[in-house]
């Protein structure tokens, strides 16, 4: 199994509803955002996938989301906004964007700050 991985980031407020505390109040992060895809075979090109399309499709996904204010975005209206969510999101926008491809989704992390993230995998847990 072939993983390969991309990085990109957003900026965007939120506040979460549900955690009583300091973060109930709006604030904003700059979300560092990382995306691993797999593949059992390499292509004719010898890689899994050019990382510069991996990086657009990231790219346009992120777009959806820098600058705003989180909770105002239809995905978050029913969901808290945080970096578990955010992260699937990500995931399943990501895995939308690869239709046709010859990759899988494997995980995507949300790093909130340089300490704390969270990873969505696909699977069980």
């Amino acid at each position: 199994m072939f993983v390969v991985t991309v990085r990109s980031h957003f900026s965007a407020a939120h506040h979460l509803r549900q955690l009583h505390g300091k973060c109930e109040a709006l604030h904003g992060h700059n979300w560092k955002v990382e995306v691993s895809v797999a593949s059992r075979a390499l292509g004719p090109a010898g890689i899994v996938l050019d990382f510069g399309i991996l990086k657009q499709r990231l790219e346009a996904i992120l777009q959806k989301l820098d600058h705003t204010d989180l909770n105002s975005l239809p995905y978050f209206s029913k969901r808290e906004p945080s970096s578990e969510n955010i992260a699937k999101y990500v995931y399943d926008e990501f895995k939308k964007a690869l239709r046709g491809e010859a990759v899988s989704v494997r995980s995507v992390t949300a790093w909130e700050s340089e300490t704390s993230s969270a990873t969505y995998f696909g699977g069980r847990a």
